[in-house]
């Protein structure tokens, strides 16, 4: 079974589905970075210094509370980008947003961005777009950690993050998977040896091997899907904005 995204690994989608004259006009400000894993794109209640749209490798955002507790909120990778709070211009988030997987990208200041979105109303309406599919994201996230079982959240996230690496092999550990799911680390270990057992992946230590897609599938039920649906909607792969319109 085929990936959510279908354009290839190596280029941002978010750019390369901005119409010729949009590419034109933001291309020359971008610049290219190597993100390594734990890399921090930003800081909660810190102005934003960069905005990072990857070329791969996987980011994460990340919620906390005073006590320590995290959980994760989004997640993207070179269909997207970070710094969503520069598109809406409120400066900073109260999130944290790290590489989880390391990559490849471009960055651009979030000063410069916004200068592009005035002088070109459909890149912002480009980068709304992708606003709107995160909320989507982020509300399906909250649906599924308040509704799904263990094992649904685990097969989803583990396809979301598969969706944005090449090949089925991902570094992960239980601890991480913890943080990103905010259950006990003991919790996914059941979670892990379940799809195990049912023949959906291999878990190897620090690795887990998805061996069946389609069974990931099946098992993460309605709490996959719908996000990639609509990110698909409104931002498409290899369409310009003036083909979608």
């Amino acid at each position: 079974m085929p990936k959510a995204f279908s354009c290839p690994i190596g280029q941002s989608n978010l750019i390369s589905t901005l119409s010729a004259s949009d590419r034109a006009l933001v291309e020359p400000h971008l610049r290219p970075v190597k993100m390594h894993i734990g890399m921090t794109l930003e800081a909660p209640e810190t102005p934003i210094e960069l905005v990072y749209f990857p070329k791969s490798g996987v980011g994460s955002t990340v919620a906390f509370s005073k006590n320590g507790r995290r959980i994760e909120t989004g997640l993207f990778g070179y269909e997207g980008m970070s710094g969503t709070a520069a598109i809406l211009q409120t400066g900073y988030t109260s999130n944290e947003t790290f590489m989880q997987v390391a990559g490849e990208g471009l960055v651009i200041e979030p000063d410069r961005l916004q200068d592009l979105m005035e002088q070109s109303p459909s890149f912002h309406r480009h980068l709304l777009r992708y606003v709107q599919a995160m909320m989507t994201q982020t509300s399906q996230t909250a649906l599924s950690n308040g509704q799904a079982k263990l094992e649904e959240r685990l097969a989803r996230w583990l396809l979301m993050c598969h969706d944005r690496i090449s090949g089925n092999e991902m570094d992960l550990t239980h601890e991480f998977l913890s943080i990103m799911l905010g259950v006990r680390r003991a919790g996914v270990t059941v979670g892990t040896h379940m799809l195990e057992g049912k023949g959906l992946i291999r878990a190897n230590r620090g690795q887990i091997i998805i061996l069946d897609r389609e069974g990931l599938e099946a098992e993460a039920q309605e709490s996959y899907g719908k996000p990639e649906a609509e990110y698909a909607r409104l931002i498409g792969s290899g369409l310009t904005n003036s083909e979608r319109s």
